[in-house]
């Protein structure tokens, strides 16, 4: 396959870049003052203001072609009819069928996915229901006040950040707990307080071999037993979310209380699957039906807008253009909404698990940069962070602002103030303030010439920092739905652009398998000869230490 680089509108954009890397932002902005109607797009529920980007008309129009010369349209329609682009893995990517409203068939090897999803919807139903209402009974006939999620990844960020963003609408009935860690410190402080006649433990694992999330869950069914003192008390207390129900099943969990997961779902992607049950039990599965239609609200809008007014296709070209042309390394992600605060860790793996790859489609090493390292925190709190280096360091971060018009938490004063930050930080990152503005201020201010001239240099900011500006209406089952559908669909569309294969993750897998035999060297007092010395070393101190 020829680069990517061959591609006359990637040399375009080359040549673009080269150019706009001497231009400022203020500039562009006092030449047009439509640049915000040009370069925003306004859905039903959020907005997209792109414009505080090193960007013009002409740049946006070589974009375009970019995506239009690597079939970016093409390629999205294989994916929503099931085509196997998962290519190393010879997979179909089909999590977007998970939240389909339509009952057409979606045929896959011969089997109806349709069907599938609609069954495991009605069975999910039925069993949150019978929790919630008191009809799922644990070991001793009391009702379950307590749901223990046991996973990784994204059987654990997915639904933790969903339940942690719409608590809010959350009845309290039951309460959701979430143990991802191996260390056992996380595992015993989840489980001290609770009551293990109460407890309900969703373990989530699509091989049902993870490491880490098997650690967990037999410590956590002996803690069970032996309250208990009766392994049969395990069918009242586990069910599982597992694509392999035999590996399920020799492990104890009951074949009645075991959820289907599929190996066209990735995990990162498998939140809108029975990898949602504890968001399903915690706010009611009328709320989980809602965050499902406002994923497959984005979807449709990907599906139909045309490139120019199509929100993830345009989120991920101006990430293609700020790292891959313009050279920046990582992207902050910044949310205005305490409902979000998990937001940016879900989306660092979205991003950089799918798309942190060197080789092409081909196995062809990748010419040109990537995917950018993802970061970030809660806005306000990072204002008193890290927005120093945001603002006057010589590394320039792209970064997405996340805000919110309404807060679900009304208290008066508060989502103004918290806004007029919001605000203010885009307009200063682009803006900046050179040293005459900085010398005037401080001359106004009746300072002395000498201390001018000392500290006017230090509070130059030089603007020019890219940002995207997110807004959504109110944080609610369907808008989250629409946010989280959105960044998906800008993750494949950068993939494709960059043509790397965004849907495997090899990179994780070496780590976990030279985890497992040094897991049983050092079980073994046995550290075998073929370790680099450093690491030997350490883990013979870890040894005699111990």
């Amino acid at each position: 396959m020829s680069s990517r680089r061959t591609l006359a509108s990637w040399k375009k954009l080359q040549l673009l870049a080269q150019d706009k890397k001497s231009q400022h932002m203020k500039t562009l902005f006092s030449q047009d003052n439509e640049r915000f109607n040009k370069f925003s797009i306004e859905l039903p529920n959020m907005l997209l203001d792109y414009s505080k980007n090193l960007i013009d008309s002409e740049t946006m129009d070589s974009l375009l072609a970019l995506a239009t010369e690597t079939n970016v349209c093409q390629w999205r329609d294989k994916m929503f009819r099931g085509d196997k682009i998962n290519k190393t893995e010879e997979r179909a990517v089909l999590h977007t069928a998970l939240r389909r409203q339509s009952h057409e068939p979606l045929i896959i090897d011969d089997e109806n996915v349709t069907n599938h999803v609609q069954k495991q919807l009605a069975d999910m139903e039925i069993f949150v229901n019978n929790v919630r209402q008191g009809e799922w009974l644990g070991y001793s006939g009391k009702r379950i006040t307590d749901i223990v999620n046991i996973g990784v990844g994204g059987s654990n960020l997915g639904p933790q950040t969903v339940t942690e963003a719409l608590k809010h609408y959350s009845d309290g009935s039951i309460n959701v707990h979430y143990v991802s860690n191996v260390d056992g410190a996380q595992i015993v402080e989840v489980l001290r307080p609770l009551n293990p006649e109460k407890v309900l433990f969703i373990v989530s694992s699509k091989t049902f071999t993870t490491a880490e999330t098997m650690t967990n869950a037999k410590t956590a069914i002996k803690w069970l037993t032996s309250a208990s003192f009766d392994e049969k008390s395990v069918a009242k207390h586990f069910v599982a979310v597992t694509a392999n129900r035999e590996n399920a099943m020799s492990f104890g969990i009951e074949e009645n209380n075991i959820f289907d997961m599929w190996d066209w779902v990735g995990g990162r992607f498998s939140l809108w699957s029975a990898i949602g049950l504890a968001i399903a039990l915690d706010l009611g599965f009328d709320k989980f039906r809602e965050l499902l239609s406002g994923a497959n609200e984005m979807d449709q809008h990907f599906i139909n807008a045309p490139l120019k007014d199509n929100m993830p296709a345009i989120m991920a070209l101006i990430s293609v253009w700020n790292t891959t042309f313009l050279g920046s390394q990582s992207q902050a992600i910044l949310p205005y909404d305490q409902t979000l605060h998990m937001l940016t860790a879900y989306l660092q793996q979205a991003e950089m698990e799918s798309n942190g790859k060197s080789v092409t489609w081909d196995g062809s090493e990748v010419d040109y940069a990537t995917v950018p390292s993802i970061w970030g925190e809660l806005g306000i709190n990072g204002q008193h962070a890290f927005y120093q280096y945001l603002h006057q360091s010589n590394n320039v971060v792209p970064a997405d602002f996340i805000g919110s018009v309404e807060s679900v938490t009304p208290v008066k004063g508060h989502h103004e103030t918290l806004m007029s930050n919001f605000f203010a930080q885009t307009q200063a990152l682009m803006t900046g303030v050179d040293e005459t503005q900085v010398r005037a201020d401080l001359k106004a201010k009746g300072r002395t010439q000498d201390y001018i001239d000392k500290v006017a240099p230090h509070k130059v900011h030089k603007g020019n920092r890219p940002t995207n500006t997110i807004l959504l209406k109110r944080i609610d089952p369907k808008t989250l739905g629409n946010l989280i559908a959105a960044y998906e669909h800008k993750i494949f569309v950068q993939g494709i652009i960059l043509k790397i294969c965004s849907f495997d993750q090899w990179g994780v897998e070496l780590g976990k398998g030279l985890a497992a035999d040094i897991q049983q060297e050092l079980e073994n007092n046995n550290i075998g000869s073929h370790h680099d010395c450093s690491t030997a070393s350490l883990m013979k101190f870890y040894q005699s230490a111990k």
